[in-house]
């Protein structure tokens, strides 16, 4: 049984999925195995839904009540993952802020704080509502960073492919902000401001397996360099995210080239979905550094 009341205390927070589609369930089963963690609620709107099912079968409970299941529930949770949709994103967080919530934004709303565990996870406990800003972002924005931290950038272009059966109704109805959100953060956390990012959906058979391709444009470029730091950030990726992996590493005449590959570790979504492993492990470690942190508190 989950003890909501002590959950600082026993090192293990309450947590609650909204939204039942493919990101949902596969983090549904991420947290499962959480050493840190105890699910408490999957909710969704229709009950004969593939994800609800899947929760009940699993021995989650399940709700149909949106946010308002969340807020009705017997006691708050500690952490809401939001697996819903980016225009109803601030709504949720404004429900579940007088519960003291920490809410952690798997939808391209632009909203919270942007996080990348591997670049500011300290930024994690100072806010309570953390974006993950999209699945592009976490496998482009910890490789750019590093690179904008040893070169003098003046151009980036992020191209993310991912395969038709892997992205999902609401993914498809927040293309827009999937793309703002992306360049957004490229800008913020690499500190150039002429960005450009494109997602693809490929229909291919079979399924693309998830990548990102970078094309820069910078100063003092070379293959050898761009690698050193390259490798050294896509090390620090593959400790949450295992399917990790760079394909590509080159420049040329001020001219820089990266591509990575995501594959899934293999829960509920087939393997050439990295996109949703990368993001919903990123905010797994996400919740799991906030339980951390918390139980640090309680000891001090």
């Amino acid at each position: 049984m989950i003890d909501y009341g002590s959950g600082t205390a026993s090192g293990r927070l309450s947590v609650a999925v909204l939204g039942a589609g493919l990101i949902g369930i596969d983090l549904m089963t991420k947290i499962a195995r959480s050493d840190h963690l105890d699910l408490g609620l999957v909710v969704g709107r229709d009950q004969a839904s593939s994800g609800l099912r899947q929760a009940h079968q699993f021995g989650v409970p399940v709700a149909t009540g949106g946010v308002q299941s969340l807020v009705d529930f017997e006691q708050p949770f500690d952490v809401v993952f939001d697996a819903t949709n980016a225009s109803s994103h601030a709504e949720h967080v404004e429900k579940l802020a007088p519960l003291g919530t920490m809410v952690i934004d798997l939808t391209p709303s632009r909203t919270g704080q942007m996080i990348f565990p591997t670049v500011n996870r300290a930024d994690i406990s100072a806010h309570r509502d953390l974006s993950m800003v999209s699945c592009g972002g976490q496998a482009a924005v910890p490789i750019l960073h590093a690179i904008s931290q040893a070169h003098e950038i003046d151009y980036i272009e992020v191209v993310t492919t991912a395969a038709t059966l892997s992205v999902g109704r609401w993914t498809r109805m927040n293309l827009d902000e999937y793309v703002d959100t992306t360049q957004e953060a490229v800008r913020c956390f690499t500190g150039v401001t002429d960005v450009k990012a494109i997602l693809n959906i490929s229909p291919s058979r079979p399924p693309a397996t998830f990548r990102v391709a970078m094309s820069l444009l910078g100063k003092d470029l070379t293959t050898d360099s761009l690698r050193s730091v390259v490798l050294g950030a896509a090390a620090e990726v593959r400790s949450f995210a295992r399917g990790f992996e760079v394909k590509a590493c080159t420049a040329n005449d001020g001219k820089g080239f990266v591509a990575v590959e995501v594959t899934s570790s293999g829960d509920r979504v087939p393997r050439y979905a990295g996109n949703l492993d990368i993001i919903n492990s990123a905010a797994l470690l996400v919740a799991e550094s906030y339980a951390a942190d918390r139980l640090s508190m309680q000891v001090e």
